[in-house]
């Protein structure tokens, strides 16, 4: 089993594990048409995002590949609950992982996922030890796209009408950040200027 020291803090933020207190906020996030737009799934229910809370709460540590880890990011000053963060644990051989967050809309454009994302990062590659983390997003989702950039991702590869999603052939882009690139300071932050 492999978690984060829980909780993780940033200048404004709090990451912790998801708490059975957190469904109206979490339902607020995942019931919003606007929020789940770039997504695979519809606005949730409540019973679908209680489910997906459980879910969440029992992702609070990684134990194998094929895990999903979840973050509830939170204001420091509040304790408010503002974003969904998580890490999917994709390859143990090839020390592979996946970065994936969603914001309440009311909080976007704060920096708040950009914020949120890099104690995740600092979690994969030097506590689980990854070589690679990925981002993953359908083209029209730009503001997922700069959160990426300014982590020091790089654009890998656009996939044309690769994935039929929602009644529509969606592209997708592939963003991608390897350890070493995260040691030597190109993830949008030097390594020893990050506070969580």
């Amino acid at each position: 089993m492999t978690a984060p020291d829980w909780p993780l803090r940033t200048d404004r933020l709090l990451l912790r594990p998801f708490e059975a207190d957190d469904l109206d906020a979490l339902h607020a996030i995942h019931s919003d048409e606007a929020v789940v737009r770039w997504l695979y799934n519809d606005p949730r229910t409540l019973n679908e995002t209680r489910e997906l809370l459980e879910r969440k709460i029992a992702g609070a540590a990684l134990h194998a590949e094929g895990d999903w880890l979840g973050a509830a990011v939170t204001l420091r000053d509040t304790g408010e609950l503002v974003g969904d963060l998580s890490l999917f644990w994709a390859s143990e051989t090839h020390r592979q992982g996946e970065l994936g967050f969603v914001v309440h809309p009311l909080h976007q454009g704060r920096g708040y996922a950009t914020e949120a994302s890099r104690p995740m990062l600092a979690f994969a590659f030097e506590e689980l030890g990854l070589h690679r983390v990925v981002g993953r997003l359908e083209p029209r989702n730009t503001g997922s796209a700069r959160v990426l950039e300014k982590l020091g991702m790089r654009r890998e590869a656009h996939l044309v009408e690769n994935e039929w999603v929602k009644g529509e052939w969606q592209s997708e882009l592939v963003y991608a950040l390897l350890a070493r690139e995260w040691r030597g300071g190109s993830a949008g932050t030097r390594a020893d200027d990050r506070r969580y």
